[in-house]
Protein backbone atom coordinates (compact mmCIF):
# COMPACT_ATOMS: atom_id res chain seq x y z
CA UNK A 1 0.00 0.00 0.00
CA UNK A 2 0.97 3.68 -0.60
CA UNK A 3 -0.12 6.93 0.24
CA UNK A 4 -0.70 9.36 -2.78
CA UNK A 5 -2.34 12.76 -1.43
CA UNK A 6 -0.74 14.85 -4.38
CA UNK A 7 -3.09 13.03 -6.92
CA UNK A 8 -6.18 12.73 -4.46
CA UNK A 9 -6.29 9.14 -4.29
CA UNK A 10 -5.91 8.73 -0.06
CA UNK A 11 -4.58 5.74 0.91
CA UNK A 12 -4.47 3.03 -2.21
CA UNK A 13 -5.95 -0.21 -1.39
CA UNK A 14 -5.43 -2.40 -4.81
CA UNK A 15 -3.93 -0.87 -8.33
CA UNK A 16 -0.67 1.29 -8.76
CA UNK A 17 -1.17 5.30 -8.49
CA UNK A 18 -0.78 5.72 -12.60
CA UNK A 19 -3.71 3.56 -13.39
CA UNK A 20 -5.74 4.75 -10.86
CA UNK A 21 -4.94 8.31 -11.33
CA UNK A 22 -6.29 7.69 -14.81
CA UNK A 23 -9.15 6.38 -13.90
CA UNK A 24 -10.44 9.17 -11.70
CA UNK A 25 -9.38 11.57 -14.61
CA UNK A 26 -11.98 9.20 -16.65
CA UNK A 27 -14.67 9.57 -14.40
CA UNK A 28 -14.69 13.30 -13.78
CA UNK A 29 -14.83 13.57 -17.75
CA UNK A 30 -18.22 12.26 -17.44
CA UNK A 31 -21.04 14.53 -17.64
CA UNK A 32 -23.72 13.94 -14.36
CA UNK A 33 -27.28 13.17 -16.10
CA UNK A 34 -29.35 13.59 -13.02
CA UNK A 35 -27.75 14.70 -9.74
CA UNK A 36 -30.38 14.07 -6.57
CA UNK A 37 -26.83 15.23 -4.12
CA UNK A 38 -28.97 18.15 -2.29
CA UNK A 39 -31.71 15.64 -1.22
CA UNK A 40 -31.88 15.70 2.55
CA UNK A 41 -30.13 12.10 3.92
CA UNK A 42 -31.78 9.50 5.73
CA UNK A 43 -32.82 10.43 9.02
CA UNK A 44 -31.01 9.26 11.50
CA UNK A 45 -32.47 6.54 13.58
CA UNK A 46 -30.80 5.52 17.55
CA UNK A 47 -32.39 2.86 18.40
CA UNK A 48 -32.39 -0.38 15.93
CA UNK A 49 -35.66 -1.84 14.67
CA UNK A 50 -37.23 -4.75 13.39
CA UNK A 51 -40.41 -5.32 11.22
CA UNK A 52 -43.61 -5.57 13.55
CA UNK A 53 -45.23 -8.76 11.50
CA UNK A 54 -43.92 -11.99 9.53
CA UNK A 55 -44.26 -10.90 5.45
CA UNK A 56 -43.47 -13.74 2.64
CA UNK A 57 -43.02 -12.82 -0.46
CA UNK A 58 -42.48 -15.35 -3.82
CA UNK A 59 -41.49 -15.47 -7.33
CA UNK A 60 -39.80 -17.54 -9.86
CA UNK A 61 -35.96 -18.71 -8.28
CA UNK A 62 -32.92 -17.47 -9.44
CA UNK A 63 -31.07 -20.42 -10.79
CA UNK A 64 -34.52 -22.51 -10.44
CA UNK A 65 -36.81 -20.62 -13.24
CA UNK A 66 -39.28 -23.12 -13.03
CA UNK A 67 -39.67 -23.51 -8.99
CA UNK A 68 -41.45 -20.99 -7.28
CA UNK A 69 -39.07 -19.42 -4.28
CA UNK A 70 -40.27 -17.65 -1.26
CA UNK A 71 -38.62 -15.68 1.15
CA UNK A 72 -40.11 -15.58 4.96
CA UNK A 73 -39.36 -12.05 6.51
CA UNK A 74 -39.70 -12.46 10.51
CA UNK A 75 -38.58 -9.93 13.34
CA UNK A 76 -35.99 -10.68 15.22
CA UNK A 77 -33.73 -9.30 17.67
CA UNK A 78 -30.73 -10.65 16.90
CA UNK A 79 -28.50 -7.83 15.68
CA UNK A 80 -28.33 -7.71 11.91
CA UNK A 81 -29.77 -9.48 9.42
CA UNK A 82 -30.04 -13.23 8.80
CA UNK A 83 -30.38 -15.66 6.27
CA UNK A 84 -31.89 -19.26 7.48
CA UNK A 85 -32.53 -22.25 4.87
CA UNK A 86 -35.53 -23.88 6.42
CA UNK A 87 -34.15 -27.03 4.34
CA UNK A 88 -31.26 -27.87 6.62
CA UNK A 89 -32.60 -27.74 10.01
CA UNK A 90 -29.05 -28.27 11.49
CA UNK A 91 -27.56 -25.22 9.72
CA UNK A 92 -26.95 -22.40 11.86
CA UNK A 93 -28.55 -19.34 9.99
CA UNK A 94 -26.48 -17.30 7.81
CA UNK A 95 -25.27 -13.47 9.13
CA UNK A 96 -25.37 -10.57 6.40
CA UNK A 97 -21.53 -10.01 6.89
CA UNK A 98 -18.39 -9.91 4.84
CA UNK A 99 -16.67 -12.26 7.31
CA UNK A 100 -19.54 -14.94 5.72
CA UNK A 101 -19.18 -14.15 1.79
CA UNK A 102 -18.17 -17.48 0.18
CA UNK A 103 -17.27 -16.29 -3.37
CA UNK A 104 -18.61 -13.68 -5.49
CA UNK A 105 -19.83 -16.30 -8.89
CA UNK A 106 -17.61 -17.03 -11.98
CA UNK A 107 -20.24 -17.40 -14.79
CA UNK A 108 -22.82 -15.54 -12.85
CA UNK A 109 -21.37 -12.41 -11.15
CA UNK A 110 -23.33 -12.39 -7.79
CA UNK A 111 -22.59 -12.28 -4.03
CA UNK A 112 -23.08 -15.98 -2.25
CA UNK A 113 -22.79 -15.76 1.29
CA UNK A 114 -22.13 -18.87 3.44
CA UNK A 115 -21.71 -20.13 6.93
CA UNK A 116 -20.32 -23.36 7.83
CA UNK A 117 -21.02 -26.10 6.23
CA UNK A 118 -20.78 -26.11 1.81
CA UNK A 119 -24.31 -26.68 1.64
CA UNK A 120 -25.05 -23.75 3.91
CA UNK A 121 -25.30 -20.89 1.50
CA UNK A 122 -27.34 -18.30 -0.31
CA UNK A 123 -26.51 -17.40 -3.89
CA UNK A 124 -27.56 -14.01 -5.33
CA UNK A 125 -27.92 -12.10 -2.08
CA UNK A 126 -27.46 -8.84 -3.24
CA UNK A 127 -30.70 -7.60 -4.08
CA UNK A 128 -31.98 -8.90 -1.10
CA UNK A 129 -29.43 -7.88 1.54
CA UNK A 130 -29.30 -4.08 -0.36
CA UNK A 131 -32.65 -3.32 1.42
CA UNK A 132 -30.45 -3.28 5.26
CA UNK A 133 -28.43 -0.59 3.71
CA UNK A 134 -31.14 1.38 2.04
CA UNK A 135 -34.12 0.87 4.69
CA UNK A 136 -35.30 1.51 8.29
CA UNK A 137 -34.50 -2.28 9.42
CA UNK A 138 -31.56 -3.33 11.10
CA UNK A 139 -32.39 -6.47 12.31
CA UNK A 140 -34.62 -9.50 10.33
CA UNK A 141 -34.48 -12.91 10.02
CA UNK A 142 -35.08 -14.19 6.30
CA UNK A 143 -36.44 -17.74 5.75
CA UNK A 144 -35.82 -19.68 2.40
CA UNK A 145 -36.51 -23.53 1.45
CA UNK A 146 -33.04 -23.29 -0.54
CA UNK A 147 -30.17 -21.29 -1.14
CA UNK A 148 -31.59 -20.12 -4.77
CA UNK A 149 -33.89 -16.81 -3.77
CA UNK A 150 -36.66 -15.27 -5.90
CA UNK A 151 -35.97 -13.50 -9.02
CA UNK A 152 -38.57 -10.79 -9.20
CA UNK A 153 -39.54 -8.32 -12.24
CA UNK A 154 -38.59 -4.87 -11.08
CA UNK A 155 -35.50 -5.22 -9.04
CA UNK A 156 -36.32 -5.61 -5.56
CA UNK A 157 -39.52 -3.74 -5.65
CA UNK A 158 -42.16 -6.53 -4.34
CA UNK A 159 -39.31 -6.90 -1.38
CA UNK A 160 -39.18 -3.47 -0.53
CA UNK A 161 -42.88 -3.37 -0.26
CA UNK A 162 -43.09 -6.00 1.40
CA UNK A 163 -41.32 -4.92 4.13
CA UNK A 164 -43.22 -1.22 4.35
CA UNK A 165 -46.40 -3.46 4.64
CA UNK A 166 -45.32 -4.94 7.77
CA UNK A 167 -44.29 -2.06 9.64
CA UNK A 168 -41.34 -1.28 12.48
CA UNK A 169 -41.13 -2.06 16.12
CA UNK A 170 -37.90 -0.59 18.04
CA UNK A 171 -35.78 -2.32 19.48
CA UNK A 172 -33.77 -2.18 22.66
CA UNK A 173 -29.72 -0.88 22.06
CA UNK A 174 -28.92 1.89 19.32
CA UNK A 175 -27.83 2.24 15.88
CA UNK A 176 -23.90 2.47 15.57
CA UNK A 177 -23.08 4.64 12.04
CA UNK A 178 -19.48 3.98 11.00
CA UNK A 179 -17.04 5.65 8.25
CA UNK A 180 -13.81 5.59 7.16
CA UNK A 181 -11.04 7.15 8.82
CA UNK A 182 -9.22 8.51 5.78
CA UNK A 183 -10.18 8.37 1.67
CA UNK A 184 -9.34 5.38 -0.02
CA UNK A 185 -9.01 4.03 -3.22
CA UNK A 186 -9.16 0.84 -4.87
CA UNK A 187 -8.55 -0.34 -9.01
CA UNK A 188 -11.42 -2.18 -10.20
CA UNK A 189 -10.65 -5.21 -12.86
CA UNK A 190 -11.48 -3.14 -15.79
CA UNK A 191 -9.48 -0.56 -14.79
CA UNK A 192 -12.29 1.59 -12.84
CA UNK A 193 -12.37 3.19 -9.26
CA UNK A 194 -13.70 2.55 -6.08
CA UNK A 195 -13.06 5.68 -3.55
CA UNK A 196 -14.39 6.03 -0.67
CA UNK A 197 -14.10 9.67 1.93
CA UNK A 198 -14.91 9.76 5.39
CA UNK A 199 -18.43 11.58 6.61
CA UNK A 200 -18.07 15.14 7.39
CA UNK A 201 -18.29 15.73 11.02
CA UNK A 202 -21.94 16.42 11.86
CA UNK A 203 -22.96 14.63 8.78
CA UNK A 204 -24.21 10.70 8.92
CA UNK A 205 -24.74 11.35 5.56
CA UNK A 206 -24.29 8.61 2.94
CA UNK A 207 -23.69 9.83 -0.71
CA UNK A 208 -22.98 8.36 -4.08
CA UNK A 209 -21.87 9.27 -7.49
CA UNK A 210 -21.68 6.33 -9.71
CA UNK A 211 -20.75 5.81 -13.63
CA UNK A 212 -21.57 3.14 -16.07
CA UNK A 213 -18.84 3.15 -19.37
CA UNK A 214 -20.18 0.29 -21.64
CA UNK A 215 -19.33 -0.01 -25.16
CA UNK A 216 -23.30 -0.94 -26.01
CA UNK A 217 -26.59 0.66 -25.71
CA UNK A 218 -25.92 1.30 -22.00
CA UNK A 219 -22.97 3.95 -22.81
CA UNK A 220 -21.95 6.32 -20.31
CA UNK A 221 -24.20 6.95 -17.67
CA UNK A 222 -23.73 9.09 -13.98
CA UNK A 223 -26.23 9.88 -10.83
CA UNK A 224 -24.89 11.44 -7.97
CA UNK A 225 -27.78 11.04 -5.16
CA UNK A 226 -27.89 10.84 -1.20
CA UNK A 227 -29.30 7.67 0.47
CA UNK A 228 -32.69 8.48 1.18
CA UNK A 229 -35.84 6.79 1.02
CA UNK A 230 -36.56 8.69 -2.39
CA UNK A 231 -33.43 7.16 -4.00
CA UNK A 232 -33.53 4.28 -2.75
CA UNK A 233 -37.26 3.39 -3.33
CA UNK A 234 -35.98 4.85 -7.30
CA UNK A 235 -33.08 2.65 -8.07
CA UNK A 236 -34.74 -0.42 -6.27
CA UNK A 237 -36.85 -0.68 -9.22
CA UNK A 238 -33.88 -1.01 -12.05
CA UNK A 239 -33.36 -4.37 -13.03
CA UNK A 240 -30.16 -5.67 -13.67
CA UNK A 241 -28.39 -5.74 -17.02
CA UNK A 242 -26.86 -7.92 -19.73
CA UNK A 243 -25.75 -7.59 -23.06
CA UNK A 244 -27.08 -9.62 -25.90
CA UNK A 245 -24.53 -11.67 -26.35
CA UNK A 246 -24.55 -12.64 -23.07
CA UNK A 247 -28.05 -13.41 -23.00
CA UNK A 248 -27.54 -15.59 -25.99
CA UNK A 249 -24.71 -17.61 -24.44
CA UNK A 250 -26.38 -18.18 -21.67
CA UNK A 251 -29.38 -19.73 -22.98
CA UNK A 252 -27.57 -21.75 -25.53
CA UNK A 253 -23.65 -22.79 -24.21
CA UNK A 254 -24.97 -21.60 -21.02
CA UNK A 255 -27.15 -25.18 -20.63
CA UNK A 256 -23.90 -26.94 -20.27
CA UNK A 257 -23.47 -25.51 -16.75
CA UNK A 258 -24.87 -26.42 -13.32
CA UNK A 259 -24.81 -22.40 -12.22
CA UNK A 260 -26.80 -21.22 -15.91
CA UNK A 261 -28.84 -23.92 -16.70
CA UNK A 262 -31.72 -23.42 -15.16
CA UNK A 263 -31.35 -19.36 -15.16
CA UNK A 264 -33.89 -17.44 -14.61
CA UNK A 265 -33.41 -14.17 -16.32
CA UNK A 266 -35.94 -12.91 -19.18
CA UNK A 267 -36.71 -10.23 -21.03
CA UNK A 268 -38.60 -8.93 -18.19
CA UNK A 269 -36.69 -8.71 -15.06
CA UNK A 270 -33.64 -7.89 -17.30
CA UNK A 271 -32.17 -5.36 -19.22
CA UNK A 272 -31.11 -6.01 -22.19
CA UNK A 273 -28.90 -4.27 -24.09
CA UNK A 274 -27.47 -4.60 -28.05
CA UNK A 275 -24.55 -2.63 -29.32
CA UNK A 276 -26.55 0.19 -30.33
CA UNK A 277 -30.20 -0.09 -28.85
CA UNK A 278 -32.04 -1.94 -26.05
CA UNK A 279 -33.19 -5.19 -27.23
CA UNK A 280 -36.66 -4.62 -24.56
CA UNK A 281 -37.64 -1.61 -23.39
CA UNK A 282 -35.17 0.11 -20.79
CA UNK A 283 -36.77 2.07 -17.60
CA UNK A 284 -35.94 4.98 -15.46
CA UNK A 285 -35.94 7.66 -17.87
CA UNK A 286 -34.13 11.15 -17.79
CA UNK A 287 -34.37 13.77 -19.89
CA UNK A 288 -34.97 11.03 -23.01
CA UNK A 289 -32.18 8.80 -21.88
CA UNK A 290 -31.82 5.77 -19.22
CA UNK A 291 -30.89 5.85 -16.24
CA UNK A 292 -31.65 2.28 -15.36
CA UNK A 293 -28.21 0.70 -15.31
CA UNK A 294 -26.45 3.41 -12.91
CA UNK A 295 -29.23 3.69 -10.75
CA UNK A 296 -29.43 -0.70 -10.47
CA UNK A 297 -25.81 -0.66 -10.07
CA UNK A 298 -25.65 2.02 -7.50
CA UNK A 299 -28.72 0.85 -5.28
CA UNK A 300 -28.93 -2.46 -5.24
CA UNK A 301 -25.34 -3.78 -5.95
CA UNK A 302 -23.22 -0.99 -4.09
CA UNK A 303 -24.98 -0.88 -1.29
CA UNK A 304 -25.64 -4.82 -1.03
CA UNK A 305 -21.54 -4.76 -0.30
CA UNK A 306 -22.44 -1.94 2.76
CA UNK A 307 -24.78 -4.00 3.97
CA UNK A 308 -21.99 -6.36 4.82
CA UNK A 309 -20.60 -4.25 7.12
CA UNK A 310 -22.76 -5.83 10.16
CA UNK A 311 -21.28 -3.38 12.81
CA UNK A 312 -23.82 -0.72 12.15
CA UNK A 313 -24.73 1.11 8.83
CA UNK A 314 -22.22 2.71 7.04
CA UNK A 315 -22.11 6.89 6.00
CA UNK A 316 -19.64 8.59 4.00
CA UNK A 317 -19.11 9.64 0.12
CA UNK A 318 -18.40 7.08 -2.29
CA UNK A 319 -17.04 7.15 -6.16
CA UNK A 320 -17.82 4.37 -8.10
CA UNK A 321 -16.26 4.10 -11.71
CA UNK A 322 -16.76 0.92 -13.40
CA UNK A 323 -17.31 -1.22 -10.40
CA UNK A 324 -18.50 -4.38 -9.92
CA UNK A 325 -19.47 -7.04 -7.28
CA UNK A 326 -15.82 -7.99 -6.64
CA UNK A 327 -14.11 -5.00 -5.86
CA UNK A 328 -17.02 -3.85 -3.72
CA UNK A 329 -16.80 -6.89 -1.67
CA UNK A 330 -12.32 -6.68 -1.92
CA UNK A 331 -13.07 -3.30 -0.80
CA UNK A 332 -15.44 -3.91 2.46
CA UNK A 333 -12.95 -6.68 3.07
CA UNK A 334 -9.63 -4.71 2.96
CA UNK A 335 -11.53 -1.97 5.49
CA UNK A 336 -11.83 -4.63 7.98
CA UNK A 337 -8.31 -6.18 7.07
CA UNK A 338 -6.92 -2.97 7.98
CA UNK A 339 -8.86 -1.74 10.66
CA UNK A 340 -9.76 1.31 8.50
CA UNK A 341 -13.47 1.66 9.59
CA UNK A 342 -14.52 4.18 12.21
CA UNK A 343 -17.50 4.46 14.65
CA UNK A 344 -19.28 8.16 14.06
Amino acid sequence: MTVEDEKGLGRILEGSAELLSKAKNAFEAVPVDQDWSSDNPAPRIARPRTIARPVEVSAPGTFSKNSIRTLRLEPTELSGWWLQRSDLPHSLPIKVSIRNVWTTGEIVSNIVLRSGSSHNYVRLVEHIIALKAGMDVDNLLIKLESGDPPLFNEGSKELVEAINSAGRQELDGKVRYFTVKERVSLLTPHNGLLQIDPVEEGNLALEIDCVRDFPNAIGQQRIRFVNNERSFLHGSTARTNSTARQKLLVTTFGKLFPESRNLGYNSKNVLIAGKRKYVNQPTHMHEGKSLEAAWHRAVLDLLAALALIDEGRFVGRIVDFKGGHYPDVEMVKLLHAYDLLVEV
